[in-house]
């Protein structure tokens, strides 16, 4: 039903999506536009320009000068426009084109709704007054962003017929079953269907930039094929274990359920940073991708566990190994190697034997990857390839080319009665500049003299900030001291806009930094964990900016600031996916058996073959981004695909095993302070879980659980029917020692319900012998013992020591 709702609501949804300029709201060059806006109402708080062309008349021939005087006539006449004048002709300009400049009206919605309207005025009375032998182009912010807008929408549909068909396919190869792959797919595609339409849902009620549609419907694909593989693969692996569909799909959504949640939850929080982003457009890109992992969790965790019980053999490997036990701890032969191990196994082993020499060689190649990073270089973008065939786009270029490419106003407040500020110092000094192309002075007779500035620089370079910096020197020298400056324009906004994200990047990493580190420490009661998880990120994410960097160097193109602020909170979010399905299995088996060195072969023997194939179809989806018209979008796709590959590769596949090797036991260390905020963590044990550094324990000794009490073979499940004091220690030093809540400490609990880990229960078996005075035997207890079983076991025990 939802699905369908999508569907509905994404065609309405679309065509309120909207191209948002650059604009940063309470800037500078904000409160310089709202000042013309209010103290001169016809310029407005935007002037769009008019950029006339004829292939057969010069601009000085009556009919080319009746042409443009019935447009600005028409065009003046429409709703939301204000002031039109013609621009000067510069020396060098072209003498076929002319030029005009148009003030508009109310705000970036109104503008953006009545653009349709002020061009079709233009064009259709420019055709006629002249014969249709002149033609006009709007251009300026607006209409340029407008134009990106419908690029997205193409870029969109050519991205869902690019995408799916390759997932689809990596997907068989990967999963080697068509029904598995097809389950996977189309689960994804819901989510992004979902997501899109939610999103076209609040673009009918909040402004919502066309580029974070792309964008949440590339995240939802993306996640949703990673929950679901973690899903799919998990219940097929449960499924060859033993399990009924059924069962297996139930254990599923508690194992890779509960780590699927963790997963989105990281994308949620780093995406919820760029709020602090004070630009609509970048906000709204936070929005589209917390939204979009909140619906593909959702969408996974309800809709896989009601339908994998359901498809059944569906799901089965069409060319399925023989069946082979996980590795376990201490099964090695004569040279080391594990008989029975695939080839992830053979590759933990060999891992862990030798941590060095592939911890130096995974360092060495990072390296060489984040070395171009400083040569990254970082413009606003006014993305120039989307929009080079619009009727905007060619209007911008034949301005630039004519020495027209910006205008800047400089508003001069002035007291009521004083005049007109005098500008002749100013004016003479700014021709004298060879970037600009000509000064004009107007004044509204009252209180504010408006100096405009056209110039030959484009708007979205470097430079164009330069030049204004360089204006309004000029204007604190030439004007009276004192004199209040303002300085309004595309030129400003863009420049104010492009400082604004450079700040903000470096905010943007810290938060993402805090916020990961919080959340990996809530979620392993580690510390050790998270700060590696956090260095891991940084690395991975420094080796994929390196990487651009390299690209764009040898493309010459130049990366919008907007694109590393995106991909920094996607990077972080998806490199948090992988860390929490790697770490979280192999903290499972640490906790059950003591031994760091086989968990993290386990572990990463279990997860490296849904990681790897969800890095790999991650990484397609991302990297589809680079088929679309939009630059910004294929830098964004180009970072973050490879991101997620190295990360997926060289961190999680080599780095963090080998770590996790190299530092035993302390992977899993939580200082005295923090203990107390996640107290169902005993403190590890300084000394290893291991005989000597080459000899990891036997099968049997790993194995055994640390709290050995018989299991009771009559059914005990009430207080009633055993001693009430040995509960009420037990109760004592469950709540007291480990801090479990009052109300989990059940008759009916199990110990694996109390979430204790190996060493948490060899701690609570002394705690029990030293207060009830008797001496555990050395039988184990299953994880499925009940508190129950256990007190009345301890009865059995003080029972014989009293005994005659």
């Amino acid at each position: 039903m939802f699905a369908l709702g999508a569907c509905l609501v994404i065609p309405a949804g679309q065509e309120r999506l909207r191209g948002i300029a650059p604009q940063v709201p309470g800037s500078p060059s904000d409160r310089a536009a709202e000042l013309v806006a209010h103290h001169m109402p016809g310029l407005g708080s935007e002037q769009m320009l008019l950029a006339f062309n004829s292939p057969s008349l010069r601009a000085h021939e009556k009919p080319y000068q009746r042409a443009v005087s019935a447009t600005l006539k028409a065009v003046g006449k429409a709703a939301g426009v204000g002031t039109t004048m013609p621009l000067p002709q510069p020396h060098g300009v072209h003498p076929r084109h002319a030029h005009a400049l148009v003030g508009t009206e109310g705000d970036a919605e109104t503008r953006r709704r009545l653009l349709p309207r002020w061009r079709a005025t233009a064009e259709h009375t420019v055709a006629v007054a002249s014969g249709g032998r002149v033609s006009v182009a709007v251009t300026g912010l607006t209409p340029v962003f407008a134009e990106l807008q419908q690029s997205d929408s193409r870029d969109l549909r050519r991205l869902e017929l690019v995408t799916a068909p390759i997932v689809l396919l990596l997907l068989v190869l990967g999963l080697r079953s068509f029904g598995a792959a097809l389950v996977t797919a189309m689960t994804a595609g819901t989510c992004a269907l979902l997501s899109a339409g939610l999103l076209s849902a609040l673009a009918l009620l909040c402004p919502v930039d066309s580029m974070a549609l792309t964008v949440a419907t590339t995240i939802g694909f993306g996640l949703g094929l990673d929950y679901a593989l973690l899903f799919v693969l998990r219940h097929r692996d449960l499924v060859r274990e033993g399990a009924g569909h059924r069962e297996a799909a139930v254990r599923a959504r508690t194992t890779a359920g509960r780590a699927m949640l963790w997963c989105a939850g990281a994308v949620i929080v780093t995406s919820a940073i760029l709020y602090i982003v004070p630009s609509q457009m970048v906000r709204t890109m936070g929005l589209a991708a917390g939204l979009t992992a909140l619906v593909t969790a959702t969408t996974v965790w309800v809709v896989l566990p009601a339908v994998l019980p359901r498809l059944g053999p569906l799901l089965r490997c069409d060319q399925r190994a023989p069946s082979r036990p996980l590795l376990k701890t201490g099964s090695r032969n004569d040279e080391g190697t594990c008989p029975r191990s695939d080839r992830w196994e053979r590759w933990a082993v060999h891992l862990m034997r030798h941590p060095w020499p592939w911890l130096t060689a995974a360092i060495a190649v990072l390296a060489l990857a984040v070395a171009p990073v400083g040569g990254l270089l970082l413009t606003p973008n006014l993305d120039r390839a989307a929009v080079a065939r619009s009727a905007a786009g060619n209007g911008l270029e034949q301005l630039e080319r004519n020495g027209l490419a910006n205008t800047t106003l400089l508003a001069l407040p002035h007291r009521a009665g004083q005049g007109a500020v005098k500008t002749h110092t100013l004016t003479a000094a700014l021709q004298d500049d060879p970037r600009v192309t000509a000064v004009s002075t107007l004044d509204n007779g009252r209180d504010l003299t408006l100096a405009v500035v056209t110039d030959r620089v484009p708007v979205d370079t470097a430079d164009s900030a330069r030049l204004v910096r360089d204006i309004q020197s000029a204007a604190a020298r030439a004007l009276p001291a004192g004199q209040p400056v303002h300085t309004a324009g595309p030129a400003a906004a863009m420049a104010d806009f492009h400082a604004t994200l450079r700040a903000a990047l470096w905010q943007v990493a810290g938060f993402c930094a805090a916020g990961a580190l919080l959340l990996m420490l809530v979620a392993f009661r580690s510390l050790l964990i998270p700060v590696k998880a956090l260095l891991m990120n940084a690395l991975a994410t420094a080796a994929a900016f390196g990487l651009l960097a390299w690209f764009t160097n040898h493309t010459g193109d130049q990366v919008n600031v907007m694109v590393p602020v995106l991909a920094l909170t996607i990077v972080f979010g998806l490199s948090l996916d992988y860390e929490v399905f790697l770490v979280h299995r192999i903290t499972a088996h640490y906790r059950t058996h003591g031994d760091h060195r086989a968990a993290v072969v386990r572990g990463l023997s279990e997860t490296a073959r849904p990681i790897t194939l969800a890095a790999v179809t991650m990484a397609a989806v991302f990297a589809a981004l680079m088929t679309t018209q939009r630059q910004d979008l294929r830098h964004l796709g180009f970072l973050v695909a490879a991101a997620v590959l190295v990360d997926a590769t060289l961190i999680r596949m080599v780095l963090v095993p080998t770590l996790m090797r190299l530092f035993g036991h302390l992977n899993w260390w939580l200082p005295p302070a923090l203990r107390a905020l996640f107290p169902r963590i005993a403190t590890p044990p300084l000394r290893p879980a291991y005989r000597s550094d080459l000899e990891p324990i036997g099968a049997s000794d790993a194995e055994r659980l640390p709290l050995p009490i018989h299991r009771n073979s009559s059914e005990v499940t009430s207080v009633d029917d055993i001693t009430t004091d040995t509960f009420d220690v037990i109760r004592t030093a469950l709540t007291s020692t480990f801090r479990v809540p009052e109300e989990e400490v059940l008759a009916s609990a199990t110990l694996e319900q109390l979430e204790l880990d190996s060493l948490a229960l060899a701690e609570f078996a002394l705690i029990l012998e030293e207060r009830l005075g008797v001496k555990i035997d050395s039988e184990h207890a299953g994880r499925t013992t009940t508190l129950a079983e256990v007190a009345s076991h301890l009865d059995e025990l003080r029972s014989a020591t009293v005994a005659p």
